[in-house]
């Protein structure tokens, strides 16, 4: 098996970078971090171990970065700092201020894999993994709002275009402000190649007319749900096609899941997910899927 390759969203997960919270989750500012009010260090790390033990029990292999106490408390969402694709990883420079140092994590983990580095984003470019979407292997939608930039998308374009690979820029609306996060990924998650769960109002229209016209089907995630749960309904992480990790306590999303023929697993993620802006998809940065 390789060691690593990943420009897809929903074939088999195989391989996934993942950091233990710990020490610095614990003593994080919440109000520093804009957590919200359900937010607990200690619940919020049992649960992500409940997390961890569904990824595992899909047969992925969770390579661990650990949590030393350096004050970073948003690394645990290991899918914003890096972007793998079938030549190596590429370190992103993140648009929220206290995470930048999070690049040089992941290229450190990356270089006692023995993955290559393909290219970094520099200032005074942003680009965030939760911007990112693969909607086919040749085919990069990046979301442009206040966590990825025009700059860092310029860049992105010239890395991965030796790869073949189209870079397509949407905008995001400014949603709930500067300092919540909006990703592209809060507005779908791909369930398979041909599949997505969405929250159309917030999509960029020229990304939700690009999806029908590549043939993908749109399951509209419940909005009463999307609002209660701040968007984290929709955080949904797929571990092979149709069968995906979610956020407990949304039953309506789970069912319109179901009813296409998706497995869905639960964790409870109150004080984890929830109060910390991130879902399961967040948790994970996937270093190999299985074609």
């Amino acid at each position: 098996m390789n060691a690593f390759g990943s420009q897809a969203m929903s074939s088999p997960l195989a391989r996934v970078l993942m950091r233990r919270p710990g020490k610095s989750l614990l003593e994080a500012n919440a109000s520093e971090w804009h957590y919200g009010p359900t937010f607990d260090g200690e619940r919020a790390i049992a649960q992500y171990a409940n997390f961890a033990a569904l990824v595992e029990k899909s047969g992925a292999v969770i390579q661990w970065m650990e949590d030393a106490g350096d004050g970073l408390a948003d690394s645990m969402f290991t899918h914003d700092p890096s972007l793998m694709t079938d030549q190596g990883a590429i370190i992103l420079r993140m648009g929220k201020r206290l995470r930048v140092p999070e690049g040089k994590m992941h290229e450190d983990a990356y270089k006692d894999a023995g993955i290559p580095i393909l290219g970094r984003i520099k200032a005074p470019g942003t680009v965030e993994g939760g911007d990112c979407v693969w909607v086919d292997s040749k085919t990069l939608a990046i979301g442009r709002g206040v966590r990825s930039n025009q700059a860092g998308i310029e860049q992105m374009q010239e890395i991965l275009k030796p790869l073949g690979v189209t870079v397509l820029c949407f905008d995001l609306p400014l949603w709930q402000g500067e300092e919540a996060c909006l990703h592209l990924m809060s507005v779908i998650s791909p369930l398979a190649d041909d599949l997505a769960l969405v929250h159309a109002p917030l999509m960029p229209a020229a990304f939700y007319l690009l999806l029908k016209e590549r043939g993908i089907r749109m399951i509209v995630a419940p909005a009463e749900e999307f609002a209660t749960s701040n968007g984290l309904n929709l955080n949904v992480l797929p571990t092979s096609p149709k069968h995906v990790i979610m956020v407990d306590g949304f039953p309506l999303t789970k069912a319109a899941m179901e009813a296409e023929g998706c497995v869905v697993e639960t964790f409870e993620a109150d004080a984890l997910c929830i109060a910390c802006e991130g879902g399961p998809t967040c948790l994970t940065r996937p270093v190999l899927r299985a074609a």
